[in-house]
């Protein structure tokens, strides 16, 4: 019994280890590897988005810092590498996009949006101040109606002004019962 419990407890410990991911592929060459994860900071991960390739460890990623490496080894210069990619996957791939006309968006959108928002809520606002100074203001003598009819309030009798009150009184009267 305790051999099994020993041998299901090395088993559970010896599990995770068989989990482990694949190695990160580097270069024999250090300072060709510094220059590709310097070059791959620049560039923005396309299947996670927020993150550089050299942050990333999605497929994508990998590939691009792959590529990134084989151009580095073949001679290509950073701006051309750099050029190469945004030809290939526009300028979403730069994770700091060159302020063009093309791009004005990613630059200036979020500022258009929270000044759309700031001007909604003014907008908002000030016209829920405008019906709360337009609500209908009682007269004196729609308040003293006020008064006797919540100081009536248990009484089942009001006495009504019209004949269309009257019938409302009555209703409510027969659904009181």
């Amino acid at each position: 019994m305790v051999k099994e419990l020993l041998l299901s407890l090395l088993l559970v410990i010896l599990i995770p280890c068989t989990q482990a991911g694949e190695g990160i592929p580097t270069s024999d060459d250090p300072v060709l590897e510094k220059k590709v994860m310097a070059l791959s900071e620049n560039l923005r991960c396309l299947v996670c988005q927020n993150q550089t390739i050299a942050d990333s460890n999605a497929e994508l990623a990998v590939d691009l810092r792959n590529q990134v490496r084989e151009k580095i080894k073949a001679g290509q210069s950073e701006e051309d590498i750099l050029k190469y990619m945004v030809a290939r996957y526009g300028d979403f791939v730069l994770f700091k996009p060159q302020m063009k006309s093309s791009t004005w968006l990613l630059w200036f959108g979020p500022l258009i949006m929270l000044i759309g928002g700031a001007w909604v809520l003014i907008i908002s606002l000030r016209q829920r101040r405008k019906l709360q100074l337009q609500a209908h203001v009682l007269s004196a003598e729609e308040h003293e109606r006020a008064e006797i009819l919540l100081s009536d309030k248990n009484k089942k009798s009001v006495v009504p002004e019209n004949t269309a009150q009257k019938n409302i009184v009555q209703k409510n009267t027969k659904d009181q019962s």
